[in-house]
């Protein structure tokens, strides 16, 4: 008899407990709020532009790699952060080079699926409480948070 009073009093603790709701108080600053999250900050350097096509040969049998290690990397990056198969992924980056208005072409996904196998890239956390910046330059693609993205642009490191 004690268990099943025991669980009884379990029960009537769980239907007591009642989720507290939150109430919007300032609308305009809540939608702006919304709307920045879709807000989309992209660079690229002068010398990823110029090195995003690899001219360099390798030397040995076979095509050499049409497009740099950076480029492959921006597609899988950009891929995992926004849960892009890799189709949509070449779309997305053709879109905003179109928006850039840079004539570069863009790596097809049987290129990145081949290239991935061999490079060891590790993709960037991307945090969720602040704007973020990916910065793509000729060591790679980097991610910075609100407050960090000014230092980069003056040439001065983060902390």
């Amino acid at each position: 008899m004690a268990q099943k009073n025991q669980h009884q009093v379990k029960l009537n603790k769980s239907k007591s407990k009642s989720k507290s709701k939150y109430r919007v108080s300032n609308w305009s600053e809540y939608d702006a709020c919304l709307k920045h999250r879709g807000s989309l900050t992209f660079w690229l350097t002068t010398e990823v532009i110029e090195q995003w096509v690899n001219q360099q040969k390798t030397g040995r049998q076979g095509a050499s790699h049409t497009y740099s290690d950076v480029a492959i990397e921006l597609m899988e990056t950009l891929s995992s952060w926004f849960g892009l198969a890799s189709r949509p992924t070449e779309g997305l980056v053709e879109s905003i080079f179109n928006l850039m208005e840079l004539d570069l072409p863009v790596p097809d996904h049987s290129t990145v699926s081949r290239r991935m196998r061999k490079l060891n890239i590790t993709i960037p956390v991307m945090p969720t409480t602040e704007g973020i910046h990916l910065v793509v330059d000729s060591t790679g693609v980097k991610v910075y948070g609100e407050g960090e993205c000014g230092s980069f642009l003056a040439g001065t490191p983060s902390n």
